[in-house]
């Protein structure tokens, strides 16, 4: 751990300027916003992903209100919006895909003067390498090792060894930056496990401009269109599921459309992971050290938030290495800005990751009742906390 004894700050202050004195950790939309927020603040950084290259892989993401704004603000919004998929209403269903809550979205796009975009998480990434410089981003770079001095050592897999002024660690969930330099943080497992889908379907064109997730018992499925011919979909079971059945099975009582999802898409398209998230805590910042994005405050994908609060640390970041003020104390700032809400996201993700997954019956009735019954301005609201930004 650094102690201020270790920095001279007027060092720092005086360095920030200086090529390639800024490193990320992480290739990632979060890691990669950030170095195009930066660059448009007048810094140069280097981008350090330990994948050995950018390839369409992964699955779909839905670009929200929020995060769309900042796109506009860094001059991306065209690009996206080309590359994706507008969403012009969320719909909670139940597993016949028979409405429970339906939510447009016309009013979010008048207000913030942008719209919803759901696309390939593949194309967004590219978008932003592109925007970034692929010079400016060195692939195959895992990171192993942090030592401290008067410069940060940073040492790779490969053997390299790179010394850099600033870290900022954008490299995930199970963060490296995080567990070498920072308290030790807890992973919590929500006991759900999840598949990730990108299907080629006509189908898609039944289902032009809308998210959906379709509730059962103890389990859910999602999907949402992120081009023309191409629906991106998500199911979600509780543990122990999963042990006996097939996915095709497991979703067998759904509507024939979630089944044809399913069953059409190919093996090598289909994800499988844990649902997990980081539990709260106070400290992203460590002098010339910061965390961002799930490397600071994973969230579940319940609220479809875990790049959009990336994206919204990368924004309040590069806005602040505009301030004048030492690195320490931006990232001091950073951290006392952002973390009320990206704990609220992380809690309230948390929360609502259990409603879907009620398995008794009469749990299962009462609750499709209640999403009903809930007035349309109470979800609007709540809509409009996630929506807002903290700095604009």
């Amino acid at each position: 751990m650094f102690s201020e004894s270790t920095i001279d700050r007027s060092y720092i202050f005086a360095e920030i300027n200086m090529n390639e004195s800024i490193s990320i950790i992480g290739a990632g939309i979060g890691g990669l916003t950030t170095a195009l927020a930066l660059k448009q603040s007048g810094y140069n950084a280097t981008v350090y992903e330990s994948a050995p290259q950018i390839k369409p892989v992964g699955a779909g993401i839905v670009m929200a209100g929020n995060a769309m704004q900042i796109y506009r603000k860094l001059g991306m919004q065209g690009k996206i919006e080309k590359a994706g998929n507008k969403i012009s209403y969320l719909k909670m269903t139940d597993e016949k895909l028979q409405i429970l809550s339906s939510i447009p979205l016309a009013g979010f796009e008048e207000k913030y003067g942008v719209s919803n975009i759901a696309i390939h998480r593949a194309d967004l990434q590219t978008i932003l390498a592109e925007e970034v410089g692929y010079e400016n981003i060195q692939l195959g770079k895992r990171l192993t090792n942090i030592q401290n001095g008067e410069n940060i050592q940073l040492t790779f897999e490969d053997r390299s060894v790179k010394n850099t002024k600033i870290v900022i660690g954008a490299d995930g969930i199970h963060s490296i930056v995080r567990r070498q330099l920072f308290k030790p943080s807890v992973i919590r497992d929500t006991k759900q496990i999840c598949w990730r889908g990108v299907l080629h379907t006509n189908l898609a064109e039944k289902y032009p401009h809308e998210a959906f997730e379709a509730w059962g018992r103890g389990k859910r499925f999602g999907f949402v269109r992120i081009s023309a011919q191409t629906i991106y979909w998500f199911a979600v079971v509780n543990e122990g599921m999963e042990t006996h059945m097939s996915l095709v099975e497991l979703f067998q009582k759904f509507h024939p459309d979630i089944c044809e999802m399913i069953a059409g898409t190919p093996n090598d398209q289909i994800y499988q992971n844990r649902l997990l998230d980081l539990k709260p805590f106070s400290q992203w910042h460590q002098n010339n050290i910061c965390l961002l994005g799930d490397a600071a405050h994973a969230t579940t994908p319940n609220l479809g938030q875990g790049a959009c609060q990336a994206i919204e640390d990368a924004y309040v970041l590069g806005k602040l290495f505009k301030s004048g003020k030492t690195v320490n104390e931006i990232f001091a700032e950073y951290e006392k800005r952002r973390i009320k809400k990206a704990h609220f996201i992380v809690n309230t993700s948390w929360m609502m990751g259990k409603i879907p997954h009620i398995e008794n019956a009469t749990g299962v009735w009462f609750r499709n009742l209640l999403m009903k019954m809930i007035p349309d301005f109470v979800s609007k609201k709540q809509i409009q906390k996630v929506f807002d930004l903290e700095s604009k």
